[in-house]
């Protein structure tokens, strides 16, 4: 049996299988499955794998929530300030 890369251990697509499972349980086993991922390096490419995969058809599963809000917080933040921006004004004379 050849190994997924993207859901190693079967965990998004079991969780998919079980019938009244909760959003708290697909959060627990989403972070299962992060933490599985050693020979993935874009976990965001991952989650858009699994969506197209899965979600597409279950959209209303609890698991395809999750994996959404998965992938929003999966983005890169966007810079806002730093120390250069607080001391700039300390930098300009009145």
């Amino acid at each position: 049996m050849n190994r997924d890369p993207i859901d190693p251990k079967n965990l998004i697509r079991e969780a998919y299988r079980i019938d009244g499972i909760t959003a708290e349980e697909c959060r627990s086993i989403f972070l299962d499955w992060a933490l599985s991922l050693t020979d993935v390096s874009d976990h965001r490419a991952a989650i858009e794998g699994l969506l197209e995969r899965y979600g597409v058809e279950e959209t209303d599963h609890p698991m395809t929530a999750v994996l959404k809000e998965g992938l929003a917080s999966a983005q890169v933040p966007k810079r806002r300030g730093g120390w250069r921006s607080r001391n700039r004004g300390s930098d300009q004379k009145s």
